[in-house]
C-alpha cells in the first residue's frame, strides 16, 4: 500500500501544521498531490486502466477547486504551496 498512516501523518505534519489537522486546505492539497503522483506513475505502465484514469481526473478536479479556494483566501500560502509541491499552475 502506497498510502500508509505514517505517510499521511508525515504529509499533514509538514503541510497541515499538525498531524491531527487533517482538514486543513494545505494538507488536503498535499495529500491529493501525493495520490495524483502515484496514480500518474501507475497509468504510465497500465495505459488501458480506465477506472484509474477516471479517478485521476476526479482527484485533479478536487485539487484544483481547493487550490482556487486557497488562492482566494490567502495568495501568499497558495504561491508557497505550489512552489513547494512543484505543481504547474
Amino acid at each position: 500500500m502506497y498510502l500508509t498512516s505514517d505517510v499521511k501523518t508525515k504529509i499533514f505534519k509538514q503541510h497541515g501544521g499538525a498531524e491531527k489537522n487533517t482538514g486543513s486546505t494545505e494538507g488536503q492539497i498535499a495529500l491529493f498531490t501525493h495520490r495524483i503522483n502515484h496514480l500518474t506513475g501507475h497509468l504510465k505502465s497500465n495505459k488501458k486502466d480506465k477506472v484509474t484514469q477516471k479517478s485521476l481526473i476526479d482527484l485533479v478536479g478536487k485539487r484544483k477547486s481547493l487550490l482556487d479556494y486557497l488562492k482566494a483566501k490567502n495568495i501568499a500560502k497558495y504561491r508557497e504551496l505550489i512552489a513547494e509541491l512543484n505543481i504547474r499552475k
